[in-house]
């Protein structure tokens, strides 16, 4: 297939009547592929905006490359390196079905965040990055984001006729508004407002360019899939998040049983997008309401740390934990309190749940499809917030019964299914592809 006529599929694509439709004919392939005796295995080369930090695009890939290991499939991963400049230019490894090429941020990248990067001169690892793909020889490649290595994977999608899929993890245009404010501030108070929202939805429109090249897009919750259908006109499947029930579990809880205080947990990054300044808000309402035996435990990393640590002298920062360090972090609490607004997921969510420990979310994002209201948490506010959480502290009948409903929930959830379910969406674009050809 040539790159125009891939481009004119593209723009004919044509959404299905509703999500329910959409999923439905994704369930119906995977029981078909499932089914048969010896289906063919893709070949995907994932091309993911972070693979070795810690953010919710990060943690995904790793699953995804383990689900690909563990399946035995062809699996092809490009991605930035760890190391930086100090790691060498490029390295290619492979482990049974599973082949990462790791390429060297360089000198002119520069800071996204704390632990994200983006090389402007990543255009010097296009013969490496071609050579890879073409010896993998691909049925469809997979981006996350217009990020350096998402932007070259979509232009080596086109430039070797290959179907191009993108998932949708961050709100970018979201954080484009939030960290605005050094603009912002500068305006007249009556302008602000007006001037965030042209600046969000800029950017929404910017990032909904890049997703259209796309033939397929996956997208964590249901809003968004709703909202990049309507944006770009493909079709768009869930790819939500599992978790890890041994690892993340009530048996890791190891406190005291002289412990009186009742911990209110956050685990993610301490940034303006995060909302984290919500947390001072309501450690002073709640005493003001005549609570005093509660505690923060904050665990992460992030430009608000500091302020933080000044503005809640009742917090614990453990910094960036992993593994069972983390699952006994996050078993030690009593909520979690988790105020973001621009999540699309919420892996940290689903991790507390796994926990036992109920979450208070907001209800924008990802997060608030993962809370039962009233069963597993509550969805609130941020001027409910404080009030959600002193239903839980205050009602230990409900706490208890909370905690058991979330582990409940979580154990529902499981990597493998999600990345079936991808798979099935990739499936009918190959498929349409092969029939294209073949006409």
């Amino acid at each position: 297939m040539t790159v125009s006529e891939d481009l004119a599929l593209n723009s004919t694509a044509s959404v299905p009547g509703s999500l329910a439709e959409a999923d439905a004919h994704t369930n119906r392939i995977f029981a078909n592929r499932t089914a048969a005796s010896s289906p063919p295995a893709l070949r995907v080369a994932y091309f993911p905006d972070s693979f070795h930090e810690i953010n919710g695009v990060a943690h995904t890939s790793r699953h995804f490359e383990a689900f690909a290991r563990r399946r035995g499939l062809p699996f092809l991963c490009v991605r930035a390196a760890l190391g930086g400049v100090a790691s060498p230019p490029k390295q290619l490894t492979q482990e049974g079905t599973v082949t990462a090429l790791e390429l060297r941020r360089g000198a002119l990248s520069f800071p996204l965040d704390k632990d994200l990067r983006f090389d402007i001169a990543w255009v010097r690892h296009i013969p490496a990055i071609l050579q890879a793909v073409r010896d993998f020889g691909p049925d469809i490649i997979h981006v996350t984001g217009p990020s350096e290595c998402g932007l070259l994977g979509a232009w080596t999608a086109h430039h070797l006729g290959v179907p191009l899929a993108a998932s949708w993890h961050t709100n970018l245009h979201e954080y484009a508004a939030t960290r605005s404010g050094w603009l912002l501030n500068r305006l007249p108070k009556s302008r602000r407002a007006a001037a965030a929202q042209h600046i969000e939805s800029g950017a929404l429109d910017m990032s909904c360019i890049f997703y259209r090249w796309a033939r397929v897009l996956f997208a964590p919750n249901l809003d968004l899939c709703r909202m990049l259908e309507a944006k770009t006109r493909r079709t768009c499947h869930l790819m939500q998040r599992g978790v890890d029930t041994q690892l993340f579990s009530p048996a890791r809880r190891d406190r005291d049983p002289a412990d009186r205080d009742f911990v209110l947990g956050f685990v993610g990054r301490m940034s303006i997008e995060k909302n984290v300044a919500l947390l001072v808000e309501v450690q002073r309402e709640l005493e003001a309401r005549g609570l005093r035996n509660f505690r923060f435990r904050i665990v992460g990393q992030g430009t608000d740390e500091a302020w933080l640590r000044e503005h809640l002298p009742r917090a614990e920062f453990p910094g960036v934990l992993r593994g069972e360090a983390l699952a006994r972090a996050y078993a030690g609490m009593d909520v979690f309190v988790f105020p973001s607004h621009t999540d699309t997921f919420g892996n940290v969510v689903l991790e507390a749940l796994a926990s036992g420990v109920p979450a208070v979310v907001t209800p924008d994002g990802g997060p608030k499809s993962l809370v039962r209201e009233g069963a597993t948490g509550f969805v609130a506010a941020d001027a409910d917030f404080s009030a959600a959480i002193e239903r839980i502290v205050t009602n230990p009948a409900l706490h208890a019964s909370m905690r058991d409903r979330a582990r409940a929930y979580a154990l529902s959830a499981s990597w493998d299914e999600v990345f079936e379910k991808v798979y099935a969406g990739y499936w009918a674009v190959v498929e349409s592809a092969s029939r294209l050809n073949a006409a």
